[in-house]
């Protein structure tokens, strides 16, 4: 199973913030086991927003979708997840109850404007939100949650714990890297095919450094018994080719 985002915003695309949606979501997957398979950027484009989402329905993938699902003009999502599964938009009961709950003392009450945020395409499952209690919503394959990280990154964790702990460490990741100098990475290309063609499960990979040290990071990523053995064979012809080489430190130490 794979999993991918959809980080939604012309805040983002114009660079006035900063996305930081998409490395939380790594690390959160990552502690679990599992990986980032893909990531979509999107301007606030109800075009877009609506083929890019008809197109995701259509995927097995398992999907998290930051961004654009409250209330104000500039917000689509909830109306163009609406339009690309051919569904109308209606106020949902579980969502009415949790928005009604947390306005319950403000002198302001629940307005339609605070309602509105409860309304998710028909056929819908809320996702809680501790941080206020406006919740997101679940539709096909499709998590969606606010663009603010104190509200979204919790629901991630809620959606991963609750929906999917069955994968946990099921497809655990391995990586191992080795650092070569002296070598230019046309040279370690030919190793780099035979190792890759005899460990199907594994991706081979070069990440050439130019400062402020000039080396390769050469490492293989993916089954871990399938790591160990191709690392190895990867020391031995990095060897073989007189080029000197230390093992890299692991990832994320």
């Amino acid at each position: 199973m794979k999993f991918g985002a959809i980080i939604i915003g012309d805040e983002i695309l114009s660079g006035k913030r900063q996305d930081k949606h998409m490395a939380k979501l790594i690390e959160a997957l990552s502690t679990r086991g599992l990986e980032l398979a893909w990531a979509q950027y999107l301007g606030d484009d109800t075009p877009l927003i609506t083929a890019t989402l008809q197109r995701v329905m259509s995927m097995s993938d398992i999907v998290f979708s930051f961004g654009g699902i409250g209330a104000t003009p500039d917000d689509h999502t909830r109306q163009c997840a609406a339009n690309a599964a051919g569904v109308g938009l209606k106020l949902h009961p579980d969502a009415e109850s949790e928005i009604r709950a947390r306005f319950v003392d403000d002198p302001k009450g629940v307005t339609p404007q605070r309602l509105e945020m409860g309304t998710f395409p028909v056929g819908s499952s809320i996702i809680p939100n501790p941080y206020n209690r406006i919740p997101g919503f679940n539709f096909k394959n499709i998590y969606f949650v606010p663009g603010f990280p104190q509200m979204a990154w919790p629901m991630i964790d809620w959606v991963l714990d609750t929906n999917y702990k069955h994968l946990f460490n099921a497809n655990r990741i391995g990586e191992a890297a080795i650092i070569v100098r002296e070598a230019g990475e046309s040279l370690l290309i030919d190793l780099m095919k035979a190792v890759q063609g005899k460990y199907a499960a594994l991706k081979v990979f070069s990440l050439p450094r130019m400062s402020p040290e000039r080396f390769i990071e050469l490492g293989a990523r993916g089954d871990p018994a399938q790591v160990a053995l191709a690392i190895a064979e990867l020391k031995v012809g990095v060897t073989a080719m007189n080029f000197p080489w230390t093992d890299a430190p692991k990832f994320g130490a």
